[in-house]
């Protein structure tokens, strides 16, 4: 193992709908992780997302060609199929990548984008005199090490490409149909390709400042769920709860919809309406009609509850988090408080950097997480000196929305004994994306390289932490405004 200094991204599973869109949302998603070369990093992280090249957005992008139209130069066209496939053969965290997995997956997005529009792949064939399958892979550049695998799905494209049948869309509709289920594929839902207008998306940032419904969701369940609306926001004003599932925007059908093309039905302009079919648990299914609006966010709240108890409210790990969150327990330790409580619920995550900064803030020596590869190696995150809450008392609050860098806060709080957690198991979002910006403005790829384990080498990802006081927070609690979690952290601080 060694010792390395790097700057990443850990992502949630909650995305602020921004509708309000957080990283979660994501957009969503969620909910991710993304490694960030330093000279990668940029200004605007996002809760699940974050902008990959500070020129990403402004990429130019090929002019669309209609499928009807002009034959595309294959070469241009599919060189973010080839690069993705480098990018994963090279990084992904589960090796070998299997290239028949990889031409199977983008043989079946050519299938189900011609199937979205009433056309069957089976039935196509190309019009008399068109180019070979083995002539268009080669106009393609297709890897020589992947032209065995990949040549079903070049009889496949010869057939779309040279058709008479008339096709709806672009040849970047069916590149990117191919890419996404290429990636997909996989099986990983932490590895995925965003396209140009996901990507714009995902590029919300930390900032706090949105217009939408203000609540965190989470993206990776069958429906966009909500994880907990923004208090103040017209999400709660709605009486929106957490565990709502949308199943239609506007009345469009959510199902089978990715997390992040939901997430953009529910984008828009402050001031501006959007009904959400809501399914809630022992309720039956009813619309609620909600008005966007600009939504700031603090990334940090604190406050003395009564009993002399300093409270501080970390909502993610933006770029400047850990100076607010050091203002924030300076001010209170100045009043001499007799604990801490350190409330991480429903936190999506953030900046790696920020998490060990944070964490740093708590622990006087030490590990904070180990980032584990696929090939067994691992590099170690450091406690870096000068904390100001190392003695203090302290609980930690965590739920199933606390994911990611609240998990590595948490786990690194727990392992060295520092601080008990109380809640509800967390989330389980410990694995490490990658992003990889694609050629000709196609967007990127977010690829999982490796996993975090926490101080005592348990693996987050999948699992959650499990806190030494298990309290649920029911629904009939917040109808009634309570906080049994909160409540059992007083109890907690009181005796000590």
């Amino acid at each position: 193992m060694k010792s390395k200094t790097s700057v990443y991204i850990l992502g949630g599973l909650a995305a602020l709908l921004t509708v309000c869109l957080c990283s979660a949302a994501a957009v969503g998603a969620g909910y991710f992780m993304f490694r960030d070369e330093i000279d990668m990093l940029l200004e605007n992280p996002a809760v699940l997302f974050t902008e990959l090249d500070p020129a990403l957005s402004n990429a130019p992008t090929a002019v669309p060609q209609p499928l009807s139209g002009e034959h595309p130069d294959l070469n241009r066209l599919f060189a973010p199929l080839w690069e993705s496939r480098s990018h994963l053969r090279n990084n992904f965290v589960n090796q070998p990548i299997d290239d028949g997995v990889l031409a199977q997956g983008a043989l079946d997005g050519l299938s189900a984008y011609l199937e979205e529009r009433g056309l069957d792949l089976a039935t196509l064939q190309a019009a008399e005199g068109a180019p070979s399958a083995a002539r268009l892979a080669d106009e393609a550049d297709t890897p020589s090490s992947a032209e065995a695998a990949f040549a079903p799905f070049w009889e496949a494209w010869r057939n779309v490409q040279y058709s008479q049948a008339d096709i709806p869309g672009t040849y970047q509709d069916l590149l990117r149909a191919a890419l996404r289920s290429m990636v997909s594929a996989l099986d990983d839902p932490h590895t995925a390709y965003m396209d140009p207008d996901q990507l714009r998306q995902a590029n919300i940032s930390l900032e706090g400042e949105y217009e939408g419904i203000g609540a965190f969701v989470d993206t990776t369940t069958e429906y966009v769920t909500i994880v907990t609306p923004i208090a103040g926001s017209p999400a709660e004003a709605a009486g929106l709860r957490p565990g709502d599932e949308v199943l239609a925007v506007d009345g469009e059908d959510m199902t089978g919809i990715p997390g992040e093309a939901v997430i953009s039905r529910i984008l828009g302009p402050e001031g501006t309406p959007v009904t959400l079919t809501i399914r809630r648990v022992d309720t039956p299914v009813f619309d609620v009609t909600i008005v966007r609006a600009h939504i700031s966010i603090p990334s940090v709240e604190s406050e003395m509850l009564p009993g002399n108890i300093a409270y501080v409210k970390l909502n993610t790990f933006g770029a400047s988090s850990d100076r607010e969150l050091r203002n924030a327990v300076e001010n209170l330790l100045a009043q001499n408080p007799r604990g801490l409580i350190l409330d991480l619920r429903n936190n999506g995550g953030g900046f790696l950097t920020t998490a060990v900064n944070i964490t740093s803030e708590f622990l006087s020596q030490g590990v904070v997480l180990i980032e584990e590869f696929g090939n067994g190696e691992q590099d170690v995150y450091n406690v870096v000196s000068g904390g100001v809450a190392t003695q203090i008392p302290m609980v930690t609050l965590v739920n199933n929305g606390s994911a990611s860098a609240a998990e590595i806060l948490a786990g690194a709080l727990q392992d060295y004994g520092r601080s008990v957690l109380v809640g509800e198991v967390t989330f389980g979002k410990g694995s490490v994306q990658s992003p990889a910006t694609l050629s000709n403005g196609e967007g990127a790829l977010r690829i999982t390289i490796a996993h975090w384990l926490t101080p005592n080498e348990r693996l987050i990802h999948g699992i959650g932490l499990t806190p030494e006081y298990l309290v649920e927070l029911t629904s009939e609690d917040f109808d009634q405004g309570l906080d049994p979690q909160l409540d059992k952290a007083i109890e907690l601080i009181n005796a000590q």
